[in-house]
């Protein structure tokens, strides 16, 4: 069973390429992230206007299993980490479960060179795989910056779930590179949870 740990952060202006950054600083640490499935790295929820400021709400938040977070915390809680000319500081983590909804959403979902159709394709074989059967809505085309170049990719709805496949699909994600926060998927904010 997986959870995420949201780590208040402060900090300066992040970088573009502050997810490959922060991937490899956490990769130190914490060696199993991104590689145990279904963990990985979300996104930072930077503040508006874009600029890769950082806002008091800002989470740096990490899916892990059940049973490392109370480790994970103690050891990143109170520390910085180094994004090369950026130091991020992490406060201590609020612990959250993973709850099913009938809408979910990944901000990014590698397209590994495929065109939409093609990745829509694939979307729906990983789905079949996991005994999945929802609705997809691929959303627009976007650039995540890499060392030595870029991943491609899409946002990713997910729309029609019930409670046993909402949660599979939040432990395993779709497609790869979860320790950059692909393929990760979160409630829909404007979905109710399943069964309530």
């Amino acid at each position: 069973m997986l959870v995420d740990l949201a780590f208040p952060v402060q900090g300066p202006t992040v970088p573009a390429d502050h997810r490959a950054r922060l991937a490899g600083s956490l990769a130190e640490r914490l060696p199993w992230l991104g590689v145990l499935p279904g963990t990985g790295m979300h996104r930072l929820n930077l503040a508006h206007g874009g600029g890769g400021l950082l806002s008091g709400r800002t989470r740096m938040t990490l899916r892990v299993p059940e049973d490392r977070a109370e480790a994970t915390a103690q050891q990143l809680a109170g520390t910085a980490l180094n994004l090369g000319d950026v130091t991020l500081h992490l406060g201590p983590p609020t612990v959250r479960t993973l709850l099913p909804h009938r809408t979910l959403y990944a901000h990014f979902v590698d397209a590994e060179g495929d065109d939409e159709p093609a990745f829509l394709a694939r979307m729906d074989r990983e789905l079949r795989a996991l005994g999945v059967v929802c609705n997809t809505v691929c959303g627009r085309e976007q650039a995540l910056p890499v060392p030595g170049g870029q991943l491609v990719g899409y946002s990713l709805l997910l729309d029609g779930l019930v409670p046993e496949t909402a949660l599979r699909v939040l432990e395993a994600g779709l497609g790869s590179h979860r320790a950059l926060g692909c393929g990760l998927f979160v409630p829909h904010k404007s979905a109710a949870a399943v069964g309530t």
